[in-house]
């Protein structure tokens, strides 16, 4: 029977481990717990098989050398500054929603990844538990709680994408970097993702390069975008040499092609209309 690893570590993120199971035989499987109806056992273990992960990040933090509590970070002087004009967007005692954006502004200045120093950082000026930020930043994949290379490449193979070829990209992106999913290369200049839904569904299959999408991929462009990156020409964002605008039918439109034809629900331009007349009296009969 596979064993269930324990985490013994009573700092909150490694805490957040416990409630994983992770198999001691393969760190490609997980575990599930069932009960084993036929003899009466409980809490019988079992390995789930095909199982895949849904990021390439772990909710897990291990401290590094780079990345660990005592690992320095302020915001810069400039930065403050900005901090303040976020904060100030929110009411009294909602200041917590300005948690995304400082995180952002925090990575951003930490070269693209998230030192949990910087999380412990916003914590404090936002007067939350650090449990709280860091909930957050292991939730979203847009964080990167571990250093990644200059040129963060992330896939999405949601449905959309799979059906339109994405694990292709996925192989060549592979192939041409020559790294896996979650690796950085040698040379510190590309790290490479696989992530769920990146909202760009009309445009399928797509890459990102940081914030930047390119969108109606194949195989062969794949390739050529890669290479166009890696020699420091960085095409223009949006569908890579698919002839489309932005997420245009390819050819003519097919709706929306002239001015509506009605009915509409009401004259935009018609004056208001007059006000309503009081009512007339009990008992006055004209």
């Amino acid at each position: 029977k596979a064993k269930e690893e324990k985490v013994t570590s009573s700092h909150p993120f490694q805490m957040l481990a416990s409630f994983r199971n992770v198999s001691s035989a393969s760190k490609n499987k997980s575990l599930s717990v069932s009960t084993a109806r036929s003899n009466g056992t409980q809490n019988q273990i079992r390995p789930v098989r095909d199982h895949r992960y849904y990021s390439s990040a772990s909710s897990q933090h291990w401290d590094t050398p780079e990345n660990n509590e005592s690992t320095p970070f302020e915001f810069t002087d400039e930065n403050m500054k900005i901090v303040d004009e976020i904060i100030a967007k929110y009411p009294k005692r909602y200041e917590k929603g300005a948690m995304i954006p400082l995180l952002h502004l925090a990575q951003d200045q930490y070269g693209g990844w998230l030192p949990i120093a910087a999380m412990n950082k916003v914590a404090k000026i936002l007067e939350l538990a650090p449990m709280q930020v860091y909930e957050v930043a292991s939730f979203y994949t847009m964080f990167n709680r571990t250093p990644v290379g200059k040129h963060h490449i992330q896939v999405c193979t949601t449905t959309p994408c799979m059906l339109r070829g994405a694990y292709d990209v996925l192989r060549v992106c592979k192939e041409t970097l020559g790294i896996d999913v979650g690796e950085t290369s040698a040379d510190n200049k590309f790290t490479l993702g696989e992530v769920e839904c990146a909202g760009a569904c009309v445009n399928a299959p797509m890459l990102s390069l940081g914030f930047d999408y390119y969108e109606d991929l194949t195989p062969e462009t794949t390739k050529e975008l890669l290479e166009r990156i890696k020699a420091g020409d960085i095409p223009t964002p949006g569908p890579y040499k698919s002839g489309r605008k932005t997420c245009e039918p390819h050819g003519k439109k097919t709706s929306l092609v002239g001015e509506p034809s009605g009915p509409f629900c009401r004259d935009l331009n018609a004056p208001p209309p007059p006000p309503p007349q009081p009512a007339a009296p009990a008992g006055d009969k004209k």
